[in-house]
């Protein structure tokens, strides 16, 4: 591998939407198509000056030295493959996530949060599907490829992140742009614990309430549903 980059990095992670299921469907044929795959994301990421840090399976790991550079590479890596002329019943859709932060170092590769953050957010996607940190989008929002947008997708909780992310989508003219909610938390069923908003409002209550809680052990709180009795 080449010197890695330095500084504020744009890491990107991709990987093929139920390729599994695909291996069971093409047999033989699936090393023939993934490798192709493999040859249309290699040149859209080379394109645009991206850095190939690791490459496992189907998925992808890229870096690159600016955002704009970074999203013009899913781009275009998203248009040739839906150009591609696939097989009507295994058509290669892959998704894409983006985050930019400082490189953070792990033995001959990329570590730290900020990889984390990028990993999540594209695993987060569905295939065909670009999405974007907030701070990705705050990069690139004046130097979109042209005739590509950002649409908002709001904010979610994603796993093993500890506060929710923003998170956007890139709206590329000519293939597909609409997708059912992202994979989050907050869609996807699970036993985590709900994180709890900021109380905010009640400190003369709450110092009310500490207050009563040195004279007595025992405190009972009264009042209608939805006042944060709980917290």
């Amino acid at each position: 591998m080449s010197q890695l980059l330095t500084g504020t990095i744009t890491f990107l992670f991709s990987d093929i939407e139920g390729s599994t299921r695909l291996l069971r469907t093409l047999g033989d044929g699936w090393e023939p198509m993934l490798a192709r795959h493999r040859a249309i994301l290699r040149d859209a990421f080379v394109t645009h000056d991206g850095q190939e840090v690791g490459t496992e399976g189907d998925s992808f790991f890229v870096a690159f030295p600016t955002a704009p550079g970074a999203v013009a590479a899913a781009v275009g890596a998203q248009r040739a493959l839906a150009a591609e002329s696939w097989p009507a019943d295994a058509e290669i859709r892959v998704r894409i996530g983006l985050h930019t932060g400082e490189a953070g170092f792990s033995i001959d590769s990329y570590g730290g949060l900020d990889v984390h953050r990028a990993s999540r957010i594209a695993s987060a996607g569905h295939g065909g599907q670009v999405l974007l940190s907030d701070t990705t989008r705050a990069l690139v929002e004046h130097a979109l490829p042209e005739g590509v947008d950002l649409r908002d997708l709001g904010e979610h909780r994603l796993k093993d992140l500890e506060h929710p992310e923003h998170v956007w989508q890139l709206v590329i003219p000519g293939i597909q742009n609409d997708f059912a909610p992202i994979g989050s938390l907050d869609a996807v069923p699970n036993n985590l614990p709900t994180r709890l908003t900021t109380f905010l409002g009640r400190a003369r209550e709450i110092a009310d309430a500490g207050g009563m809680l040195e004279r007595s052990r025992l405190l009972t709180l009264t009042g209608p549903g939805g006042t944060g009795k709980t917290r």
